[in-house]
């Protein structure tokens, strides 16, 4: 039986590196529904789920 692994939260900049977009691009493709959306964790403070901008990324290389 494997361990459940919690889910990793990404900050912007993680996101960035892994897409290799712009933050511009990054929430302008949110804005029209084409980009995981990031979860608010409290002011001025937001993360994206691992797995979803994972999936993202692999969906785009398909």
């Amino acid at each position: 039986m494997t361990a459940h692994q919690p889910e990793r939260l990404l900050k912007i900049d993680e996101v960035m590196r892994r897409t290799s977009l712009s933050r511009t691009h990054l929430y302008a493709l949110i804005k029209r529904g084409d980009f995981p959306a990031q979860r608010k964790m409290g002011y001025k403070c937001s993360r994206w789920v691992e797995s979803e901008i994972d999936a993202w990324v692999t969906k785009l290389a398909a």
